[in-house]
């Protein structure tokens, strides 16, 4: 379990704000950290690692203050057990990927970094650096480096957003299943809701510096009054128009569909603007996320 009360002022393409997050993390939980690019997401993350410091609040981990300006108490981050897997993965070009591991361990543990090697399926991999893998072994390795440090808390900074589809939804099943193996409360930052409804317990979603809304995927992605038989959230494409209707292109996912809309519809909304498309009876119809 992890209690996050904290402030920091923070420069974003509209100017300053107040970073402001006061926050209970269960323990074994999912969490996706969501919101627009710029809102203080990774911050919220190098702040818990300790790579940065926050202007005032606490940082509690079991029981364990990791922060207190009030205590003037900051921990350095590796006095915090912290597994945090970077966009970049930051990992040593020069070492082999067992090398990699041993670094990462307080106390060098060859069998130890062979078996987690082992359950993250990368036994055969231990002896090349890091410039032979593909992407997602590079994510993999990554993952198993956090790992080996019996971390309390595993932070994912975006750890898939580099990667083609068919490798992302298969490291998304690896995030999952590594979740759940050790027992972990991990912490992921995505701007993708596919990506967030297939991983995430709970979702925490960050507007102009506060938590706007906490709770399930669902909970907090679907509005309560919509009632369908079926929902997805997408991308608008694009806006065609044609005599007496319009038709808009969404996409979802790797696919795309063609939703049927009168054009004062049409009128309300913008390229590039996220929609839920919904099924009330038999014909599919658009909504603005904010429905």
């Amino acid at each position: 379990m992890i209690h996050v009360c904290i402030t920091k002022k923070l420069r974003g393409a509209k100017g300053e704000f107040l970073l402001e997050i006061n926050h209970m993390f269960g323990a074994n939980d999912f969490w996706a950290i969501f919101g627009e690019s710029g809102i203080g997401k990774t911050t919220l993350m190098r702040l818990i690692a300790g790579l940065d410091t926050p202007d005032s609040g606490k940082i509690i981990v079991d029981d364990e203050i990791w922060f207190d300006s009030a205590s003037n108490i900051n921990l350095p981050p590796q006095k915090r057990r912290v597994g945090f897997v970077f966009q970049n993965y930051a990992l040593f070009e020069h070492m082999s990927v067992l090398e990699n591991l041993l670094f990462a361990q307080r106390e060098k543990d060859s069998d130890k970094a062979l078996k987690v090697l082992d359950t993250m399926r990368l036994s055969d991999l231990i002896h090349r650096t890091p410039r032979d893998l593909s992407g997602g072994q590079r994510q993999r390795v990554a993952l198993a480096r956090a790992i080996i440090q019996e971390p309390k808390v595993l932070l994912l900074d975006e750890p898939l957003s580099a990667l083609d589809a068919m490798t992302r939804s298969q490291l998304q099943d690896e995030l999952r299943r590594t979740h759940e193996r050790f027992g972990l409360l991990s912490l992921m930052v995505s701007h993708d809701r596919s990506e967030v409804f297939k991983l995430a317990d709970q979702v925490l979603w960050i507007k102009e510096g506060k938590i706007a809304k906490t709770g399930t995927p669902s909970e907090v992605f679907i509005p309560k009054t919509l009632s369908s038989k079926f929902s997805f959230v997408g991308e608008l494409l694009s806006l065609s128009h044609y005599d007496i209707i319009s038709v808009a292109t969404v996409g979802i996912g790797e696919n795309i569909v063609e939703v049927v809309l009168s054009p004062a519809e049409a009128r309300t909304y913008r390229i590039g603007q996220e929609v839920i498309v919904a099924a009330k009876g038999y014909d599919p119809i658009l909504l603005p996320m904010n429905y």
